[in-house]
């Protein structure tokens, strides 16, 4: 029996050194970057959970300077490409030059590693280059590497893309497809400060010069981050809960969750989301439970990190558009409707009263 007792604690140590890291980790990006809590903690579990996050928010809220931020305070190779109409694929990926040996005057062809080859990469305004580069950009995401004339290039571990999308400029702009855009893990969403937080940012930006951002965090740290929440336990009801809100979103497929399919969602929704879904919101409910120092995941956790999972897998129907019913208030009341242990209020209370 203490062999199990052994494994606890050093997974609740874990937690806990987990949780430490990431306290230190947001006091380093808050010195430059004020409130914005939940965003930070969005982009960490991303990070956490092996995945690539798109940060969607108005010009002037900070999305490149957080991102940036972070990977200060990460001891990893940081890239930048800013995305423009003219931007070709071999522009992110790299290219083959011929290189000429001066002594013996043989050439041979040599590959230009591009910016892709980072740990992390912004992504800045990916919408604004064409597919042809999107795509480019969205198959070294998923693949992790890159092949140029026919030889295949690995990308370095740990390797995260954060893009930022700004929602209200589409002038010139080429948006991404829902297939390409169910590659990103997350889809977070940056809302103006509070008055209390601009009065802070604009106090910073008059008396402060610049600040010092430190290191936290290694590649062998955050590898080590990213095992843990692989092994934190979830258990099977929680999974299947996941699984009855993903599956709720599927309005042309019969629902199977126990219970009725909101109205909102059958009323609102022309298309769901897909397996890549259910395994996302699992793994990111691992890591917002291990952020909070849990030993185990619950159906609060999933409820808890639902928005940015889903908000960019569900596809609105016209009613939606003329109602101005958004994927979040979908979800807000997917969340509220179904129900965590798969039985509706009605059959709780006849189950209740069969036990009586």
């Amino acid at each position: 029996m203490s062999e199990p007792a052994n494994v606890v604690q050093a997974t609740m140590a874990d937690v806990e050194q987990v949780r430490e890291s990431a306290r230190k980790l947001k006091e380093e990006i808050h010195k430059t970057i004020v409130g914005q809590d939940e965003v930070v903690d969005q982009t960490l579990m991303a990070i956490f959970c092996r995945g690539h996050a798109v940060v969607v928010g108005v010009p002037g809220l900070a999305k490149t300077l957080l991102i940036s931020t972070l990977a200060k305070t990460l001891s990893l190779q940081f890239s930048r490409i800013q995305f423009t109409p003219d931007l070709m694929p071999s522009d992110i990926t790299g290219t083959e030059v011929i290189q000429e040996d001066k002594a013996t005057g043989h050439r041979q062809l040599r590959f230009v590693r591009g910016p892709i080859f980072g740990n992390i990469i912004l992504a800045d305004e990916i919408n604004r280059t064409p597919p042809k580069t999107q795509a480019a950009l969205l198959e070294a995401m998923q693949e992790r590497h890159v092949t140029v004339g026919g030889i295949q290039h690995d990308l370095p571990n740990p390797f995260f893309v954060l893009a930022t999308q700004n929602p209200i400029e589409q002038e010139g702009t080429y948006p991404l497809p829902e297939a390409q855009l169910d590659r990103f893990m997350f889809q977070i969403q940056i809302s103006y400060p509070t008055m209390q937080e601009e009065e802070e940012i604009v106090k910073r930006s008059m008396t402060r010069a610049g600040v010092q951002t430190q290191a936290v965090l290694s590649a062998v740290d955050i590898k080590r981050m990213q095992d843990l929440v692989r092994v934190m336990p979830t258990p099977d009801h929680v999974i299947r809960y996941a699984l009855r809100l993903v599956r709720a979103t599927r309005v042309k497929e019969a629902f199977d969750g126990g219970g009725k399919r909101p109205k909102l969602v059958e009323a609102y929704l022309a298309w769901g989301a897909g397996p890549r879904a259910s395994e996302f919101l699992v793994l990111a409910a691992k890591a917002r439970a291990i952020l909070t120092g849990a030993t185990h995941v619950t159906p609060e956790h999933v409820k808890q990190i639902a928005k940015p999972v889903l908000r960019h897998r569900l596809m609105t129907n016209f009613n939606a558009e003329a109602d101005q019913v958004t994927t979040d208030a979908i979800i807000e009341n997917l969340v509220k409707e179904i129900p965590v242990d798969g039985a509706t209020e009605l059959e709780r209370k006849q189950m209740n009263e069969v036990l009586r």
